[in-house]
């Protein structure tokens, strides 16, 4: 692709950070950390929300997807308005609001209002997300120092969401399911001090104005693409899902023809023409989707399946937690010698063999073949993320760095949605349509047992043996013969974002 070679080489000779630079770090992966906390443990809690709440499936899937909608329809004009205003000041409006309201959907009584809570922290979590990665690329100028900053950032996520399971399991068996919302408090308020005491204010010198219809525009193309795709999973083909994509990509149309003809656009669209820039969005899109996607069902089928308890399905997910970090941080030093277009294939091969042990990982296997698979996928995720995204961060203008960081984010969260809804939905289908219900089960169980996995453990434990255990077994048997075919989706899935690698790429190695 054209201006391939663009990508900045001159952050190699740049003056190395001191001591102050790293502890500003550990600061700007506070929030990251809660954020994938928040992510994984949402997914274990779920079986218990739905149990607590009663959710349909479409609503069970927008407990989920509320978040990271909102927050991905946004993170293009926050990471903008961060250029311009302020990067630290966005972090620490953005967490002063997310801690105020995790309180709150730590107490909703209804769906709807934890769906509604949700989004209000998809708006404050927007404020956060691009603010951490665009700030890494002021305080770290050096090149090599930045690329093992990015490595120990991304580490984040995958601590996070190791640590999630084993906090929310202990959470979840002493306390009710809101429980796991408050963590947030405790770990924003040392952000809160420690910013504005170790992380340097940074902004776009030359900003421009904003541009309230650039806002608008981006997330009108955000929001309608990614509910047609939801609608598309759950109900299938229908005219109001065509409606909404066709909305979505209009407006996504007119953003650009608006971006590229504004003298300082929202978001600079000469990016995207750069092969490591595009190449390294759509790894970051495919990767996070499989990562998510996996999170979603074997949650699920560790606990309501295989019958673990939250903690005790958390801890089996730890080792590739753990695996992703050890990625993460050992691709560093070989990334000098490397090229990325070869590395990052061979890194997702990994991940694309972890799919593969997961379809044929039933319950008549046990637990160990779950944990191995998660094991090798997490090895093949974390070493890609790394990767890609310093590709993304030091392929855009320094000045730019805060939009750049927005659509890398955005690509994350995009990618978090799709995870839920694509194989979330795929094997939602799949459940309802493999599930027979044995004759003689209550209309009203039956139906809630359709709707999803948790529905039918529920209407299970009020039934007398012996529909008790036939409605469960031909759940549990259902949901199993749906995980076989979503693994091998997700591998493919996979499979795509090495092959986008190998093709896009291909730039000049860093030594």
């Amino acid at each position: 692709m054209a201006h391939t070679g663009s990508i900045e080489t001159s952050g190699i000779n740049a003056p190395r950070a001191g001591v102050r630079a790293w502890f500003a770090l550990v600061v700007l992966m506070l929030p990251v950390l809660l954020v994938s906390v928040d992510n994984t443990v949402l997914s274990f809690a779920l079986p218990e929300i739905a149990i607590a709440l009663a959710p349909s499936g479409v609503e069970q899937l927008w407990i989920i997807d509320a978040y990271p909608l909102v927050l991905a329809g946004l993170l293009v004009t926050m990471g903008t308005l961060g250029d311009r205003f302020g990067r630290r000041r966005m972090l620490l409006i953005g967490a002063t609001g997310f801690a105020a309201v995790s309180v709150l959907a730590a107490f909703a009584p209804t769906a709807a209002l934890l769906i509604a809570a949700r989004a209000l922290l998809g708006f404050f979590g927007a404020m956060l997300m691009p603010s951490t990665l665009s700030l890494l690329r002021s305080i770290f100028p050096n090149r090599d120092q930045r690329r093992m900053a990015i490595a120990v950032w991304a580490s984040a996520f995958s601590a996070g969401a190791a640590l999630g399971p084993i906090v929310g399991g202990f959470l979840l068996e002493h306390f009710a399911w809101g429980s796991i919302f408050l963590v947030a408090v405790p770990v924003l308020i040392p952000l809160l001090i420690a910013a504005p005491l170790l992380v340097p204010e940074s902004r776009d010198p030359a900003p421009g104005k904003i541009d309230p219809i650039s806002i608008l525009l981006s997330m009108g193309t955000m929001v309608p693409i990614v509910y047609a795709i939801k609608s598309l999973a759950v109900d299938g083909p229908s005219l109001v899902a065509v409606a909404w994509a066709l909305l979505g990509i209009a407006l996504g149309i007119l953003f650009v023809r608006r971006q590229l003809r504004a003298e300082t656009p929202m978001l600079d669209m000469a990016l995207f023409r750069r092969g490591a820039f595009s190449g390294a969005i759509l790894v970051n899109l495919l990767s996070v989707v499989a990562l998510v996607g996996f999170l979603y069902f074997v949650s699920q089928h560790l606990q309501l399946v295989l019958g673990l308890s939250p903690m005790i399905a958390g801890i089996a997910l730890v080792p590739g937690m753990v695996a992703m970090i050890i990625a993460g941080l050992s691709v560093v030093p070989i990334s000098r010698r490397v090229a990325p277009h070869i590395l990052v294939p061979s890194a997702l091969a990994f991940s694309v063999v972890g799919y593969l042990l997961v379809a044929f990982a039933t319950e008549d296997h046990g637990i160990a073949p779950l944990v191995i698979a998660f094991v090798v996928l997490g090895l093949g995720i974390g070493a890609a993320e790394t990767i890609s995204n310093e590709l993304i961060l030091s392929s855009a203008p320094a000045a730019k760095a805060g939009a750049a960081s927005a659509v890398s984010e955005t690509a994350y969260e995009l990618g978090a949605v799709l995870g839920t809804t694509i194989l979330g939905g795929i094997i939602t289908a799949f459940y309802r349509g493999a599930l027979v219900v044995p004759a003689g089960v209550p209309e009203d169980a039956a139906y809630a047992a359709r709707e999803t996995l948790a529905g039918a453990y529920t209407s299970a434990e009020k039934l007398a043996e012996p529909l008790k255990s036939e409605l469960w077994d031909a759940a549990a048997s259902a949901f199993g013969s749906g995980v076989t075919v979503t693994s091998l989706i997700g591998a493919g899935l996979v499979v795509l974002a090495g092959v986008i690698a190998a093709v896009t790429l291909r730039v000049p190695r860093p030594r």
